[in-house]
């Protein structure tokens, strides 16, 4: 069994989401699971994500993003590692990402639209916007074979390696942290925020290895 996501980054308010291998999963492993729900619930433990091994891997490229996330942030709480011999393919990871950031694009411009490009929507549009983003940057990171666990290491090192400014980075980075003045900051951002999602989408479209 191993933990992963925003708990183990930083994020205490985050529930601690975990994921176990078995053998095999029955429908009476489940209804014991679901005896634990409440329990787990009260813990702050998000409900596990439970799954055979054999079926996890024939998943990896079906599911190369999350899956991918949760081997870069993971950490072993019982058993043996469960990814040491995993990997992503390249080319999985690569399709991922491009349906990711130009789906990303294609909300973007249209909340652009719908917001009448008032500064007060405009900046709430970027503030909410923005976490979405950053994991973009990190899933741009990993295609470029960055292993790094550190969240905002990883970030930065996606956007270098598209060549998108570090300013901007660390501007829509602190919006996550800044969420009571972000509307009031943030629509400042958009033109130069949009430019740089256009950028990500032709950088993954035309990445090779």
């Amino acid at each position: 069994m191993a933990a992963y996501g925003p708990h183990l980054e930083g994020d205490t308010n985050a529930p601690l989401t975990c994921l176990a291998l078995v053998d095999n999963l029955t429908i009476d492993d489940l209804q014991a699971c679901a005896g634990l729900a409440s329990r787990w619930e009260r813990m702050n433990i998000g409900t596990p994500l439970i799954l055979p091994e054999s079926e996890f891997r024939r998943s990896l490229d079906a599911f190369p993003l999350e899956y991918g996330e949760i081997i870069r942030t993971h950490h072993v709480l019982y058993g043996s590692n469960p990814f040491t011999d995993i990997a992503i393919a390249p080319d999985d990871l690569r399709r991922a990402c491009e349906t990711q950031v130009k789906s990303h694009l294609l909300h973007l411009r249209e909340a652009f639209i719908e917001s009448g490009g008032k500064p007060g929507p405009v900046g709430k549009l970027v503030a909410a916007s923005a976490p979405a983003f950053m994991v973009l940057l990190r899933n741009v990171a990993r295609l470029n074979g960055v292993l790094t666990s550190d969240r905002g290491e990883a970030t930065r090192l996606g956007a270098r390696a598209v060549r998108i400014p570090e300013r901007l980075v660390n501007s829509l980075l602190a919006l996550e942290h800044r969420s009571d003045v972000a509307s009031v900051d943030a629509d400042r951002l958009f033109p130069e925020y949009l430019a740089a999602v256009e950028h990500l989408a032709h950088a993954v479209d035309t990445w090779r290895a």
